[in-house]
């Protein structure tokens, strides 16, 4: 008999979660090992509700996270796949299970049966346990809503849709990493859409890539290289530890003390990408050398038509050229979006990355009416809330995006001079 399936939300190994959630365990471990954290479900969508029985099940789905751990076999291919892990982190990760006591899960009802509501999620605990929760809990909250609450959809031709958009992208010569874990309707989906890309890829050999998938389980399964990121949690909590004065290069410089080589694209918006690139604030523009170490640049909020042009004058600056770097682009993307982007970086010489997600593994089809634009994506992220007592918070690019503590946002926007 094959190995049994999980119950529906539960991962289907620890690997299955998104690479940066390991790296940044790591970095947490070796940096901060005892500073305490919490996490928060942000859910913007105010027009969508959860039912009484979907947030029951997500409970009972929590609570089987502890049965999970790594597997030799996961742990002898994370070895080989990614020598940027320390073997004293894979024998921390070896031992690593779930605590399900650590997340606390409300519902509030918000019609008279007591039927329908809002959820919230907290997560507390020592960093580097809780570093581990954000993607599985997404992930399970996303699948369970599209199980037992919006049910009016088909996963009908899937495969097909996943080709087809494979070969838009290859065909134009794009670099594309698979990022969709956190809002994936299934590990299935995902399964699918990845399977699509990869064999779509064999097919037109020299024309773009498909670089990797941020999912560890499925990065493993394809022979594919877990596509890294550094994520906004760690710029968020560096500043609620070490202080604003200085954040970003803080946080790149201890970034750096635990992966000197093979580091990523410097993502820039934490406190905002016009924040990053002032030289006044001792990042990039002020310091040429670490412009040079990191390969490029992640656009993840704001408008990313503005982007390229921006980070062009930016390393003008400090004596870069474009074609030395990347941009990875990783906000909201869909086919169009990003062949326009292609487009706009080839002209100006930056090579272009793209780290694809939603319009992957959330793209769906209405069973009733079979229109893809009546589909609905909930829009939710876990954040990192505090750590040790302080709060974190993101003053992104996108006003809709900014995360935190209301008086600390006032307060690090004017920190930074930025228009409140």
């Amino acid at each position: 008999m094959g190995k049994k399936s999980p119950p529906v939300g539960v991962p289907i190994s620890i690997l299955d979660t998104d690479v940066y959630k390991l790296t940044m365990q790591q970095a947490v471990l070796h940096h901060f090992p005892n500073v305490q954290a919490t996490y928060r479900l942000c859910h913007r969508s105010t027009d969508v509700l959860f039912t009484r029985e979907c947030i029951d099940a997500y409970k009972a789905a929590i609570s089987q996270f502890s049965a999970l751990s790594i597997t030799e076999d996961e742990l002898r291919w994370l070895k080989e796949a990614c020598p940027y892990f320390k073997p004293s982190y894979l024998d921390h990760l070896a031992m690593y299970k779930f605590k399900p006591e650590q997340v606390s899960v409300q519902f509030t009802p918000t019609t008279e049966d007591a039927k329908w509501g809002n959820v919230e999620v907290e997560v507390t605990g020592p960093w580097h346990e809780t570093v581990m929760w954000e993607v599985p809990l997404m992930a399970c909250l996303n699948e369970l809503y599209f199980q037992m609450v919006d049910t009016d959809w088909t996963g009908d031709g899937q495969y097909e849709i996943a080709c087809a958009k494979a070969k838009s992208l290859l065909q134009a010569d794009c670099a594309i990493s698979e990022f969709g874990t956190r809002r994936r309707r299934s590990y299935h989906t995902q399964d699918v859409v990845l399977n699509a890309f990869v064999a779509t890829s064999a097919s037109l050999p020299g024309q773009g890539e498909v670089t990797g998938t941020s999912n560890v389980h499925l990065a493993m399964k394809y022979g594919l290289a877990p596509a890294q990121t550094i994520a906004h949690e760690w710029f968020m909590a560096v500043g609620a530890l070490k202080g604003y004065g200085h954040v970003n290069e803080t946080a790149l410089d201890l970034w750096e003390e635990v992966y000197p080589n093979g580091l990523p694209a410097a993502l820039t918006d934490t406190f905002s990408t016009g924040v990053f690139f002032k030289a006044t604030f001792r990042d990039f523009a002020a310091d040429p050398e670490r412009a040079k170490r990191w390969p490029g640049l992640r656009q993840d909020s704001g408008d990313p038509f503005v982007f390229a042009p921006r980070a062009k004058a930016m390393y003008a600056s400090v004596g870069v050229a474009p074609q030395e770097k990347s941009i990875v682009f990783s906000d909201g993307l869909n086919l169009d979006k990003a062949l326009r982007l292609k487009q706009q970086c080839n002209d100006i010489g930056f090579k272009a990355a793209f780290g694809i997600g939603t319009f992957l593994t959330n793209d769906f089809q209405k069973a009733s009416t079979g229109s893809r634009d009546e589909i609905k994506v909930l829009n939710m992220v876990i954040k990192i809330s505090s750590v040790d007592g302080k709060p974190c918070v993101k003053i992104s690019d996108d006003l809709g995006k900014n995360t935190g503590d209301t008086a600390e946002v006032r307060h690090v926007k004017e920190i930074f001079g930025l228009a409140q």
